[in-house]
């Protein structure tokens, strides 16, 4: 996926999971970002930052 195509409020596909994942944020200079689990679980969901590489295109 290119980071100019990631906006924040996304939801997308990680290669290595089959889950779906909010983008919280976009680093598109450094190529990488920030997810969450989506829906987001009654508990709540941490934040982690992703490479941009690591999401498929959906």
């Amino acid at each position: 996926m290119m980071a100019e195509t990631l906006n924040q409020g996304d939801c997308v596909q990680l290669l290595e999971d089959e889950n779906l994942f909010q983008v919280i944020g976009v680093d598109s200079k450094h190529e990488k970002c920030w997810v969450r689990r989506w829906p987001i679980p009654p508990a709540g969901s941490p934040v982690f930052e992703i490479s941009i590489q690591q999401i498929a295109n959906i």
